[in-house]
């Protein structure tokens, strides 16, 4: 199973988590700080972080922000609550997902598998999938094998649902999705008040790829109706 790495500083809360974890086979370390969590980082090596919003020392967000500038491993975000600004910074910040606690052990377990999920080859890299060219979209050149996206010949780190989402939109140029349909394609998520995930990560994904952010080339928003890739 997995390695996650859990950063909570609720001591019931990390403990329960933990146990749940465990006993699901998942290997977990878990620390009470932000700075305890980074430093965990390397040593441990984990697949998947789960975050606290509300640390005592550096804040989640905060966290979330120095594990993206050199990483783009999972990441997903637990709240004690739903509230939207908490949640819409947390994402921002560079999260792929959250959690409101307290969250039942079905619940974390279907998360980390879709996270997880995102973050490897959509048809497990077989012999055709090696073998398919990479496809040029003006200056992108997307490499659906390898999972790398380049921009004017230099890679782009972009986090695992950055990653799908642009797959996903770029196999299908010019046909518009709905946020549900993206949500439920990416995120395997089926409640319609998680849009926001979309749109967090839209506007995440816009700002490595697109050369301007107000008139984007690639990830185009079609008004009343969700996102489209191109016509370029």
């Amino acid at each position: 199973m997995s390695r996650v790495l859990l950063i909570e500083d609720d001591r019931a809360v990390r403990e329960g988590v933990t146990l749940t974890l465990r006993r699901r086979g998942h290997e977990v370390e878990a620390a009470a700080t932000g700075e305890a969590g980074l430093a965990a980082l390397g040593a441990f090596r984990p697949d998947l972080v789960l975050l606290d919003l509300m640390l005592p020392d550096v804040s989640g967000f905060e966290v979330c922000r120095r594990i993206r500038a050199t990483q783009q491993l999972p990441i997903i975000m637990l709240t004690a609550r739903g509230d939207d600004i908490d949640v819409v910074l947390g994402l921002e910040a560079g999260a792929d997902d959250y959690i409101v606690k307290p969250a039942r052990g079905e619940v974390l377990e279907a998360r980390i598998r879709a996270v997880l999920r995102r973050a490897a080859p959509a048809d497990g890299g077989g012999p055709e999938a090696a073998a398919r060219p990479a496809e040029v979209h003006g200056d992108l050149v997307v490499d659906r094998a390898g999972l790398v996206v380049t921009k004017h010949g230099k890679d782009l780190a972009l986090a695992p649902s950055e990653m799908k989402l642009l797959l996903h939109l770029s196999a299908t140029p010019g046909r518009v999705h709905s946020r549900q349909q993206l949500l439920e394609h990416v995120w395997e998520h089926s409640y319609h008040g998680d849009a926001r995930l979309v749109d967090a990560c839209v506007m995440r994904l816009r700002t490595k790829i697109e050369d301007s952010t107000r008139s984007p080339r690639y990830i185009q928003t079609v008004r009343g109706f969700g996102y489209r890739f191109g016509p370029l």
